[in-house]
């Protein structure tokens, strides 16, 4: 299966950016895209924080792994967690 990957990030209201990655299908819409962002940021923060298309950018499509493959079948997305988000 083929997903793509778009690189999103938020600054946080307490201070610092909190970037991630956002692992679609292919064909899925950019709105969907920022919204599953937006929840994403919602339930890690507890904050109502919008991903705005200014703050996220598609980059790549790949094969995806397991791991992601098998919560993308569940609820449409995968959220990669990078730097800020630990």
């Amino acid at each position: 299966m083929e997903v793509a990957v778009y690189k999103a990030c938020a600054k946080k209201r307490k201070g610092g950016i909190l970037h991630f990655d956002i692992i679609v299908p292919p064909e899925t819409a950019f709105t969907a895209v920022l919204a599953y962002g937006s929840a994403f940021l919602q339930t890690r923060l507890q904050e109502d924080l919008p991903v705005s298309s200014r703050d996220c950018r598609f980059c790549y499509t790949t094969e995806t792994v397991p791991r992601w493959e098998s919560q993308i079948a569940v609820q449409g997305y995968y959220i990669h967690e990078s730097q800020g988000c630990h």
